[in-house]
């Protein structure tokens, strides 16, 4: 019989958040959840919708994978990768160590902003939520703001993360009284933990000089061998490697699980039972570092073995879209903590309809899971219809339900 932490570590995959997810959309199915019905009738409706925003954004449906590189991209310019960009490095597994060092901050600072915050650029727009903080941490890395290297701004080193507080991320984020940033100190303590992590283990981070998150290139390329890396591999190796960054929530057999939360009706019959994992940020990072690994001429394989993001574009999709009605409407006017019991089922209802839109809107385009891979559908795609379908049902656009975030989960 497997002991307690082999089975903790069996929860840190995809495949169990997909099939933990299968679970609680089996019991909607059932009209068994103590929260939310579900009325897949509306599904086909919002698959079309979902189509009809992809063609609008990639009209030969040439469609990259969702992933944090997308938020660089503003007004059409990308702010990241251009020409210019590529002449500053020596050579392309350069290029991946800073681009890893550059996602891996640029996602754990990633959790929601909250309704009122605002980030002007030096580049000129206004931006909101993930699109504002993704902005907002590009040009703080371009500052140096994560690096201990003087003469070398463009990195994120152990040094210069253990360094990071939250008065130099509201400096960085241009934080004020009347620009508040939700979670400022869980981002602060965040990146602090992932510094002490990357230092911890310089046979990971640290071959090639003082431990940075970009490591990983020269990690994954060991594990590759010259061949393909499955995404589930690398995946793995974001929840192990980074695995002690997490606050302290639940535990099994001494693994810490993450973003891993109770539900009372998922029953294993193991010490598993109740357990329901979604490693949001960390299926988001894996997602944002398969380019930096495929330029620097790893081949990405299997991406479709990662699930769809449990947040709340993608959860507000199946809301806004009334495909999950709440049981007491009265709930859509409170905040809950990340770990209610109504909060778990959306979050695992949402990975598992996001399966199904899939379905559906490969089918009625005629395309397959290799030409349309969940990711691209994500990117096509849900995310975009669910922040649309806010912006319809809310005046700014907010999430229809209110999250009590700490800044390192949503």
């Amino acid at each position: 019989m497997a002991d307690a932490a082999e089975l903790a570590r069996g929860l840190l995959t995809a495949r169990a958040v997909r099939q933990r997810a299968g679970m609680m959309l089996a019991l909607a199915r059932a009209d068994g959840l103590t929260h939310w019905r579900l009325d897949e009738r509306a599904l086909p409706a919002l698959a079309e919708r979902v189509i009809a925003t992809t063609r609008a954004a990639y009209p030969d449906l040439a469609i990259p994978f969702h992933a944090r590189w997308r938020h660089f991209v503003v007004d059409g310019e990308d702010w990241w990768d251009n020409e210019e960009r590529a002449l500053e490095f020596e050579d392309a597994a350069d290029r991946a160590r800073c681009e890893i060092d550059l996602a891996v901050v640029s996602v754990l600072l990633d959790a929601g902003a909250g309704p009122d915050w605002r980030y002007e650029s030096e580049h000129g727009p206004v931006l909101r939520r993930s699109e504002g903080l993704a902005v907002a941490s590009l040009d703080m890395f371009e500052k140096g703001f994560f690096s201990a290297a003087e003469m070398d701004p463009w990195r994120a080193d152990a040094e210069g993360l253990k360094r990071v507080d939250a008065g130099l991320l509201a400096e960085g984020f241009k934080v004020s009284e009347r620009n508040p940033l939700v979670g400022l100190e869980g981002r602060a303590a965040l990146l602090n933990a992932l510094g002490r992590a990357v230092d911890a283990r310089p046979s990971v981070f640290g071959r090639r000089g003082a431990p940075r998150p970009g490591g990983l290139y020269d990690h994954f390329r060991r594990i590759a061998r010259g061949g393909p890396l499955k995404a589930a591999t690398i995946l793995e190796t974001v929840l192990e490697q980074f695995g002690p960054i997490w606050p302290s929530r639940l535990s099994l057999g001494g693994v810490a699980l993450g973003d891993c939360w109770r539900h009372p009706l998922i029953a294993t019959g193991d010490a598993t039972s109740g357990l329901v994992p979604f490693h949001k940020l960390s299926q988001w990072l894996t997602y944002s570092l398969i380019e930096p690994l495929q330029r620097a001429h790893i081949e990405v394989v299997d991406v479709d073995d990662l699930t769809g993001l449990p947040e709340y574009r993608n959860g507000g999709l199946f809301i806004d879209g009334g495909a999950l009605v709440l049981r007491d409407p009265a709930q859509a006017q409170i905040a809950h903590a990340p770990g209610a019991e109504l909060i778990v089922e959306w979050r695992a209802l949402t990975v598992a309809l996001l399966d199904e839109i899939a379905a559906l809107v490969r089918a009625r385009l005629g395309m397959d899971r290799a030409s349309l891979p969940l990711a691209k559908v994500l990117e096509g795609g849900t995310w975009a219809t669910g922040r649309i379908l806010a912006r319809e049902k809310r005046e700014g656009g907010g999430p229809p339900l209110d999250i009590a975030s700490d800044g390192t989960v949503f």
